[in-house]
This record gives C-alpha cells, structure tokens and sequence, in this order.
C-alpha cells in the first residue's frame, strides 16, 4: 500500500451520519444506483494507480444531470466530501476515494447528444469512451485529435479533469484545445456552461481553468468538442538508434528544422521489446531507442515531410529508417506504442507510470539521469516519451507485495519528477497530480503561489468538499515535505537524490 499521506481539516467529516446520507441519495436516485455495502464498494476502492487504495462510504451512480445535481445538493447540506470518477483509468489517483465521503460516479451519462457537421462539433455527456467520439464521427469524415493510450477505455469526462493528450497531441494539442464549451456544476448543484461554440468566449476563459482542475472544482455534465477532418493520407517514419541519447537529440532536430509532426515518439530498448513480445508491431529489437514520427494531410504534404524527416534522422545518426508501406504497418507501429503500458505489465506485477514535462533540448540529460537513477534504486525502468513535447513516461516496474521495492519505486518517481523541475519542466504532462505527485507540488510551486491555488479552490467549493487532499498540498504538507527533504539531505540518505 502507498504511503502518501494527507492533512484534511476537520470540517471533512460529514455532518451527517452514513445512515443517513444513503437513505437521502436512495430517495434521490433510483434502484441500484446507491452502493454502500462494502462488497459493492470496493471494486471502486482506487483507479489505475493501484498502489493506493481506500474505501469510500457510499458510490452514488446517476444517470442524468438532474441526479448528479441532486448527489452534489445532498453532499453540500451534508457536508460530505465527494469524488467523482469517470473510467477509472486515471494514472495519478485522482478518482481515489475519500473515506468520508462519496464517490459519484459518472460511467452511466455515456450519450452522445449531438454530431454537426457542418460545425464540425459534438455534444457529449462525460461517461462517453475517448475513442466512441471518432467512431461515431467517422460517417462524416471527421473525427477528435487527443488520443490517450487508454482511449478505448477512458472517459471524456476525465479527459477534461486531466486534460489529457495522446501520442498526436504535438500538432493537434491537449484537451484543452480540442474542446469549446462545458456545461458544469458546482458542489451546491448550480449549472453553469463555460465556453462558448464560437472562437472566442467573453471574460475570463474559466474553461481553460476548469480543464485539467483534477475534480477540484467542479463536475462537468457535457461538453461540446473540436472535430477535425480526417486526413487524406497519413505515414509513419520508424528511425531506431544505438545509443539514447542521440535519438533525443533526433527529436530537438526534427523540431529545430521546423517540422511539427502529427505525433513524435520515443521508446527505449526496455519498452519495445516488451511491446514487440506482446504487439508484434515490427519493432527492431537490437536498437537502444526508436522515434515513431508521423506525417498527416495532403499526398502532396506527407510525401514532402517524410522525405525531409528522413533526412534529419539520417543525419542524426540513425542506424535504420523505415516508412510505413501501407495503413495496416502504420496503425500496426501505433499500436506497439499505445500498448507499452500493459506490454510492460506483463514482466512485473506492477508499474509507476510516471509523467512529467521537460525541455526538449534536455532530453538527453534526463535520459541519462534516468538511467543512473535506475542503478541507484535497483529497480528497472522503461522509458515511453511524447518525445515531440517533452512529455516523459518512464515505467518504474517493482513488486507491491515487496515494502522495500514500493518504497524505492516512490522516490525513485520522486527523484524524476524532480529532476524534470531542475532542469526546467513541471511534474505532470496529462496524468495530473492526483496523490502521486502531490509532494513534488511543494516542489515546482512556492508558498505565494499555493496559496493563490487555494484562494481558486474556496471561490468554487468554500468548504473543500470536492476531491479533498488531492493536486494542491496544504501549507503544513509542503513544511513537512520540505523537513523531511533536509533530514534525508542532511543524513546523505542514498535513496534521495540531491539535484
């Protein structure tokens, strides 16, 4: 089990008893949509990290907004915190439960209300998959850019708690830039819709503030996203290189030409022959690192790319370059690099997915103090990278039924999170803060600037309700984060890095 800690205040506990809270959301919703026997709740007892887990005191499962609306009023009069949950796929314990309070989930509003496209727009409500957006707006020639590797799986609710993005996230952007308009409540239940269909919106762009917001202020109902044209052709170019940190200066020189790829991504020896073993997309085994970099639009347009892209691997030093032949090798490269996750589930029992953003021009440096860091704590490593943005996934494999190697996994993660601030990069991508990295906040942030967090915080949610102890530390966690830094400094713990 993890060892994260939190420091919720004391109006977190409900002014209500379970007793009581069950029989007002039985009265609000309808059969079998209140859980609260123990059995049925701990199947929601954590999301894709794993590593911690807790049980909440009742799940709430509304089918419309008039029920989350209602859930939400309940919680408010009563003081119950909640969390809400899409998919439970999220990486960085964002949906993990509060033990007082209620998990609201979100998995049965999962209508696509509405497909134009003339304006290129779809109505959705939260529960619907990532990848049934594309599906459904294929008739039309259109389909949504961000594609997380968990899209057949993931809602686009938690896409939007995240801001999620995906191995084309580069040229098409993150969620963020994909949506237009969200219709939104807040923990008193009142509605609001924030954007607008247009281009522009008048006032502050509270929709680019509650998109990525982690649940903490607020439960998105529908949302209104981008669609784009399907392009005409699309290739990938598959360069492998003998060492890693010449194929991450690959990637700065595909970016310092002027090339912006639809995607561009990295995966270290580790990773693809996992991912070789489990996929069979063709990967070659005997190469340190590989660079999956695609062209999309035009005939005209993919052929000119690639010939350029090629021309910089070359001269990067690539030691094989391959274009895909047809659309079958293509979609087959994408799926060895979608599947590296589970691929690499299958060596140990279970992984850190780690996620934070950095410089380009330093992923050589990071590369290589991954590599140290991997010795340090004895524990192997596999290194998946949105190379083109900066977004790094290294996959910390160990043991959980082992406390040492859970122990070791954390700070190594600590460590590269870390390491990404120093260089100049934040600590999350698109897997949010969650509890996984929400020491490392007292890191990237100081207290004038947490303290501005907050101040956001209380003008949505005044009394904390909402996804408590998670994405924003408290000031007394970071004084104590920041005197546990320097004891283990000062004590030389090997364990800890010093940067």
């Amino acid at each position: 089990m993890g060892t994260f800690e939190t420091f919720p205040s004391e109006n977190l506990r409900p002014a209500i008893s379970k007793r009581e809270l069950v029989r007002r959301l039985e009265a609000a919703l309808p059969e079998q949509c209140v859980l609260h026997e123990t059995e049925e709740l701990k199947p929601f007892e954590c999301d894709g990290l794993s590593a911690y887990r807790r049980v909440p005191l009742a799940v709430a499962l509304p089918e419309n907004e008039e029920q989350v609306r209602e859930v939400l009023r309940i919680c408010h009069a009563g003081r119950v915190p909640v969390v809400f949950r899409g998919a439970g796929t999220g990486l960085s314990g964002g949906a993990l439960p509060y033990e007082h309070g209620v998990l609201l989930g979100l998995s049965k509003l999962k209508r696509i209300v509405e497909i134009d496209p003339l304006a290129r727009t779809a109505r959705v409500q939260p529960g619907v998959r990532n990848a049934a957006i594309s599906e459904a707006a294929e008739a039309y020639g259109l389909y949504y850019a961000p594609d997380p590797s968990s899209q057949i799986a993931c809602s686009i609710g938690g896409n939007v708690a995240e801001n999620s993005g995906g191995v084309h996230c580069l040229k098409y952007g993150l969620t963020v830039h994909n949506i237009l308009k969200l219709r939104f409540l807040t923990i008193e239940g009142e509605l609001l819709e924030i954007g607008s269909e247009g281009l522009d919106a008048p006032g502050y762009d509270l929709l680019a503030l509650v998109t990525g917001s982690e649940g903490l202020l607020g439960v998105v109902t529908e949302i209104t996203v981008k669609l784009l044209p399907k392009p005409v052709k699309a290739q990938v170019v598959l360069a492998a290189f003998d060492d890693v940190t010449r194929a991450g200066q690959a990637v700065a020189d595909i970016i310092a030409a002027g090339i912006v790829p639809a995607g561009l991504e990295m995966m270290d020896r580790k990773a693809t022959a996992a991912v070789e073993e489990f996929v069979h997309a063709g990967y070659p085994l005997d190469a340190d690192a590989i660079l999956l970099c695609e062209a999309d639009g035009t005939e005209e347009e993919v052929a000119a790319e690639v010939a350029r892209v090629t021309e910089v691997l070359e001269k990067a030093g690539a030691t094989q370059v391959r274009v895909s032949r047809d659309e079958a090798e293509r979609l087959r490269f994408w799926a060895g690099r979608k599947a590296a996750f589970p691929a690499v589930g299958r060596i140990l029992p279970d992984y850190f997915c780690m996620d934070g953003t950095i410089p380009r021009k330093q992923l050589p440096l990071v590369l290589k103090r991954i590599a140290e860091l991997s010795g340090q704590f004895r524990l192997q490593c596999a290194n998946v990278f949105h190379a083109g943005d900066g977004n790094l996934h290294p996959l910390i494999m160990f043991d959980a039924n082992d406390d040492d190697q859970l122990h070791r996994a954390e700070r190594y993660g600590a460590a590269i999170l870390e390491l990404c601030v120093e260089v100049g990069g934040t600590i999350t991508g698109e897997h949010g803060v969650g509890v996984e990295k929400i020491n490392q906040m007292c890191v990237q942030f100081r207290t004038p600037e947490l303290e501005t967090f907050h101040a956001v915080k209380r003008a949505f949610d005044e009394f904390g309700l909402l996804n408590p102890g998670k994405a924003v530390p408290t000031l007394q966690r970071c004084a104590e984060f920041g005197a546990m830094h320097v004891k283990r400094g000062q004590e030389k713990f090997a364990e800890l890095p010093r940067f």
